[in-house]
């Protein structure tokens, strides 16, 4: 399976002390997931649910993730759209998952996703510049 984030940003921030949510929150910002805008930290919320899934070794509907966080199933999808297309979070068979069985080895994927893409970005330069005569 060829997966291809849409969009990662990456924060530079300090580390936060040893508190398992607090680091669940230095670890979603650092990446970017989650903007000014929700206010009641959905996205936040959502990948909370889909890391106790992932240690179940389940996935979980749009609409059950919207049942057990009381949020519409519209937001729900729109912040699954947002965490799937950093390259976190897979879907099959509907149901939504961490996209490795771990943390940690999902980061590690996520971080050959940007190694890849960086390096289509050289080859795309190598050739422009064989093309300049550079």
């Amino acid at each position: 399976m060829i997966t291809r984030f849409q969009r990662i940003t990456i924060v530079k921030l300090k580390p936060v002390e040893e508190n398992l949510n607090k680091e669940l929150q230095f670890l979603s910002e650092s990446l970017g997931l989650f903007s000014e805008r929700d206010k009641e930290r959905s996205c936040f919320r959502i990948f909370i649910e889909l890391l106790k899934a992932t240690k179940k070794k389940e996935g979980l509907s749009s609409d059950e993730l919207a049942y057990k966080l009381n949020l519409s199933r519209g937001t729900v999808v729109y912040h699954l759209t947002r965490l799937i297309g950093a390259g976190l979070v897979v879907v099959n068979d509907n149901k939504y998952s961490l996209r490795d069985k771990n943390l940690e080895s999902t980061l590690k994927k996520m971080k050959q996703d940007f190694v890849s893409a960086y390096e289509e970005i050289e080859n795309a330069g190598r050739e422009i510049d064989k093309k300049l005569g550079l």
